[in-house]
């Protein structure tokens, strides 16, 4: 019985060191369809390799992603894709090795007289024990391990896509807080012209019931307060929308003592753009990676498709122990074996062995288009950032100059008004003037900031982990 299952083991190592023949198309790494470098460059000194937790520079903002990072439900969905896709290429990566079984069974069986040799009926009792495997592919074409292949990068795939959904994840988290700082900044504006223009409204009351003003006055000044009242409800309603938004991306309530002060602070830092060829900095980014991961695996696909032209041979194979006694089932000279090798070679299919062929190679086409359009879409989304990087600190400076400018203009304009040497219409004109330029200094803070996270998206550099090795 050892020789038997030494025999046995030979044959199942042998199967297993079988495959020879690799039929799919060997992989190169496509060259990207896109200019050798940006014309434009970011200033900075932080790396786009870098965490989140060093670009993010605000410790309330830091701890309101991590609460998103642990409980928002997209990301979630989103781990568990990997935990379906790892148990998948685990299913598939089983396909390589002999699936080895014990069995054991017992047959008690009555013979009738009319059938039996000896003229008698008879009881008879067969016991077995066996070890051994079935139907086990010799994987000669590579078919086996194309689809095992296959199975791999489609879990890097997924991995690769889950990285891209905590990016995201940590930029939405960052821009709707941002976002949530400016309108609280918006609001701050709002009210304090209303308590400005609701002073004002007073006195020109009292100098009107004095003769000093007139009615048109009074009633001009009454037109800025219930403007200014107009924008305080709305911003109050904004800035609970926004709370919400912010709730629903943490996926739990976001506790007070982590939400933005009011006013517009730097949250985040700089981008550096590294040198060197787009290609190489792009391939930060996991939506990229997860295309070339799919283009791989459609690669393979091709080897498992031409591998169904060619003959299958599958192993069975058994060692074991059979008696009329139980007692007597593992003595000596009562062990027993078997081998029975198949081979299956495809004659006649009606094409639809070429067809599944000409599929696989179709789809490399597809998944080949889709990665270069994701590489030409990355380097559009990085040149688009920085282009409007380029142009931001001159307009925020441009901006607080002309803030700066209105605020005297408005100062002095109520100061002739109040001597009478302007008249109040003029006074309303310099307010409206310098209500929306600081309104948009606001926005141009925001826009800055939000560049930033931009930036730092669109380079791939918001991820946390690095892709695992599922080998």
């Amino acid at each position: 019985m050892t020789s038997v299952h030494f025999r046995l083991c030979s044959l199942a190592v042998a199967a297993m060191l079988a495959g020879c023949v690799n039929l799919a198309p060997v992989y190169s790494r496509p060259e990207a369809p896109i200019p050798s470098k940006w014309t434009a460059a970011a200033d900075g000194t932080v790396p786009a390799t870098t965490g989140w937790q060093s670009f993010i520079t605000d410790d309330r903002l830091r701890r309101t992603i991590a609460l998103a990072l642990a409980n928002n439900r997209d990301l979630r969905v989103a781990v568990q894709n990997i935990e379906k896709a790892r148990a998948q290429y685990g299913v598939q990566r089983a396909e390589l090795f002999p699936s080895v079984s014990a069995t054991a069974g017992g047959t008690r069986q009555r013979t009738s007289a009319a059938t039996s040799s000896s003229g008698e009926s008879s009881i008879g009792n067969t016991y077995t024990a066996s070890l051994g495997f079935s139907s086990y592919e010799l994987d000669l074409f590579g078919r086996v391990r194309n689809l095992n292949e296959a199975a791999l990068q489609s879990y890097l795939s997924t991995e690769a896509t889950t990285r891209s959904t905590q990016i995201s994840l940590v930029a939405e988290v960052a821009s709707a807080w941002l976002t949530l700082a400016a309108d609280n900044e918006r609001l701050k504006l709002a009210q304090d012209t209303l308590a400005s223009q609701q002073r004002s409204y007073e006195l020109t009351g009292r100098m009107k019931a004095l003769g000093a003003s007139s009615a048109l006055t009074l009633a001009q000044a009454q037109t800025t307060v219930d403007s200014a009242r107009v924008d305080v409800a709305s911003y109050t309603a904004q800035v609970a929308q926004d709370r919400n938004a912010l709730d629903l991306l943490a996926g739990a309530t976001v506790p007070d003592e982590l939400l933005p002060a009011t006013g517009m602070a730097t949250a985040s830092a700089l981008v550096e753009v590294p040198a060197g060829l787009p290609s190489t900095l792009l391939q930060q980014r996991p939506d990229v990676l997860a295309a070339e991961h799919t283009l791989q695996g459609s690669n393979a696909d091709i080897g498992a498709a031409r591998a169904a032209f060619f003959p299958t041979i599958s192993l069975t194979a058994s060692s074991g122990s059979s008696s009329t006694a139980l007692s007597g089932l593992f003595k000596g000279g009562n062990g027993t074996w078997s081998f029975a090798p198949s081979i299956s070679l495809p004659i006649f299919n009606a094409g639809s062995n070429r067809a599944s062929l000409d599929s696989a190679k179709a789809q490399r086409e597809i998944d080949l288009a889709t990665y270069e359009k994701t590489v030409q879409t990355a380097f559009k989304e990085v040149a688009d950032a920085l282009a409007v990087r380029g142009s931001l600190g001159e307009q925020l400076a441009a901006q607080q100059s002309l803030v700066d400018a209105t605020q005297k203009s408005f100062t002095l304009s109520e100061a002739l008004y109040r001597n009478g040497s302007y008249s109040y219409l003029e006074v309303l004109d310099a307010q409206r003037s310098l209500y929306t330029a600081q309104q948009t200094l606001i926005t141009l803070r925001l826009s800055e900031q939000g560049n930033r996270i931009t930036l730092y998206k669109v380079m791939g550099g918001g991820g946390t982990t690095q892709p695992a090795s599922a080998g």
